[in-house]
């Protein structure tokens, strides 16, 4: 376990850019945290530093946002976790050369491979976010 504070957005923003270089080929990132923790800043910064151009934004609405080789979910949204395998989870999640990150995991707990990364973001204050990340 790893535990990383940061002090504002763009060091959030790298730190998910100096993880993407740890991801080999794919993985599955499962992210945990209350609303304005800085999951949807850390994706932001994981996709750059996996070389994806376009903007990143929170697919809240959307529940997935699809990029080459990179899915992000977020979850929040959800009811019922039979909704996610609506969604193509399996497909996503089964690709070794996916890249798949996961906003509010905890309402696919029952769908998630072993294999995976957990993260949880913490608002210290303001602007501190204190980030632990289990792998």
């Amino acid at each position: 376990m790893e535990i990383i504070f940061t002090k504002s957005a763009e060091q959030t923003q790298k730190l998910g850019e100096k993880f993407a270089q740890d991801l080999k080929s794919g993985g599955i990132i499962c992210l945990y945290g209350d609303l304005g923790s800085g999951k949807t800043t850390f994706v932001q910064g994981l996709a750059r530093g996996l070389g994806i151009k376009q903007r990143i934004l929170s697919p809240t609405f959307l529940i997935v946002r699809e990029y080459p080789n990179f899915y992000h979910l977020d979850l929040y949204r959800l009811q019922k976790s039979e909704e996610i395998a609506d969604l193509g989870f399996r497909e996503m999640i089964e690709n070794p050369q996916n890249v798949v990150v996961i906003e509010w995991a905890e309402k696919a707990k029952n769908l998630l491979p072993k294999e995976r990364i957990e993260i949880n973001f913490e608002i210290v204050n303001e602007n501190e976010r204190k980030i632990t990340i289990s792998r």
